[in-house]
């Protein structure tokens, strides 16, 4: 029984990097039952991470390693959006000075939640969870490599889209102008595909308002007519610019052509 379940225990060190969360539901369904997962704690294997969690005896997981079983033992949607992701692609550089990076910003499905082990552990970065539906979850995603594994954050298209999404009540919208000004080398087909599937009105106009008043060269090939704007007025800024192509209210020194 013994050799039995040192042979287990090394299957599972194969099929698991190191540095990521074992859940328990997910190493039930790979066959290692309860009582089982019980001994490999008793024998110094494996250790609680919290609730219906565990990882290797001598490792601290960080957030990396928890998004990985979030996504592949559950397969989630959570994944690393907003300016968090844009920072870890290397398109926000300035953030490194700013407090507020700091914080992770997580995004996931509208119905979906983070279990207990994670909401309970105390990471090194502060967790900001958005659960939302105002883009599909699959679309915009792209990998990123940690030391032996991978995730799925969002691409810089999807990220700045999750930016204004927030804004401004949780990110300020002068900050999200400065962000897309780096951002001169999205894809126009994938910017596309986003804008023609985002569901929010406000996110679209202010994408759009932004990027022409940046001048991206991308810009030009967006078929606008494809995309849905909405209709009515809407006030983003009180006492601002009213920008009358796209019907809203920004802060006056974003706008610095007429349009």
């Amino acid at each position: 029984m013994i050799n039995e379940n040192t042979t287990k225990i090394n299957q599972l060190m194969k099929i698991a990097p190191p540095g990521v969360v074992l859940q328990a539901s997910w190493l039930t369904d790979k066959g290692y039952s309860t009582n089982l997962q019980k001994y490999y704690r008793k024998s110094g294997w494996l250790r609680s991470f919290g609730t219906g969690a565990m990882v290797r005896l001598n490792e601290v997981p960080g957030y990396e390693g928890a998004l990985y079983a979030l996504q592949k033992q559950s397969g989630l949607s959570v994944h690393v959006g907003g300016r968090s992701a844009l920072a870890l692609l290397g398109k926000a550089h300035y953030l490194e000075m700013n407090k507020a990076a700091a914080s992770l910003w997580l995004f996931g499905g509208e119905e979906e939640r983070l279990p207990a082990w994670f909401k309970k552990h105390n990471w090194a970065e502060k967790i900001m969870y958005k659960p939302t539906s105002f883009l599909p979850q699959e679309k915009g995603l792209v990998d990123y490599a940690v030391a032996n594994f991978s995730i799925k954050v969002s691409g810089p298209a999807r990220a700045i889209l999750e930016c204004l999404y927030l804004a401004p009540e949780k990110f300020d919208l002068v900050e999200c102008y400065e962000l897309l000004e780096n951002l001169n080398d999205l894809r126009p087909g994938q910017v596309q595909e986003l804008l023609e599937l985002c569901g929010s009105v406000k996110v679209k106009r202010l994408f759009l308002f932004m990027a022409e008043q940046l001048g991206h060269s991308w810009v030009k090939l967006i078929r606008m007519d494809n995309i849905d704007l909405g209709k009515g007025k809407r006030s983003i800024a009180p006492g601002g610019s009213f920008v009358p192509k796209y019907q809203i209210t920004v802060p006056s020194n974003l706008v610095r052509n007429e349009q």
